[in-house]
């Protein structure tokens, strides 16, 4: 073979306008939306609702919401580093700076703090979601789509609903 035809690039397949905005095949979106702050004085917490569509086979329903708090990402990731073989990503840090007494503002109560943190949330829970052997741990699947976390689940692996 020659060296051109060794690096030549493959020519993608035309598509027609209905192809190109079609359903998916395959999709999952996850939205980290309407943060809300509950409680007062240090029994103050936030909560997000979690968001999500999709169309893959593993999951039971295609359309679920629930909320959940910083908390609840940190045991889905404490679950996923003891029971995947996925290397799972970091979470936004706790900022702790920002829980000190005597502040001059409202520290992790600040609409700009809640921002960035639920940013950082989605992005950790879409890339996480979107790993083929995560979508398999049931820590997930009760994350996603259970309005309680059950913490005394049984660890284990979903099997596909269709």
């Amino acid at each position: 073979m020659t060296e051109e035809r060794l690096t030549q690039r493959i020519q993608p397949k035309e598509q027609t306008l209905a192809e190109a905005y079609d359903i998916p095949a395959n999709f999952l979106e996850i939205d980290v939306t309407n943060p809300e702050t509950h409680g007062i004085g240090n029994k103050r917490y936030t909560d997000y609702e979690i968001k999500m569509k999709t169309n893959l086979p593993i999951f039971r329903v295609q359309e679920s919401s629930v909320r959940r708090r910083y908390s609840d990402f940190e045991w889905l990731r404490t679950e996923l580093d003891r029971e995947s073989k996925i290397i799972v990503p970091a979470l936004p840090g706790k900022a702790f700076k920002k829980m000190l007494p005597f502040r001059g503002d409202d520290g992790i109560f600040e609409d700009e703090f809640i921002e960035e943190r639920r940013q950082g949330i989605e992005a950790f829970i879409n890339k996480v979601a979107g790993h083929p052997l995560a979508q398999n741990e049931r820590c997930l699947h009760i994350f996603l789509t259970e309005p309680v976390i059950d913490k005394n689940y049984v660890p284990g692996k979903v099997r596909s609903q269709h």
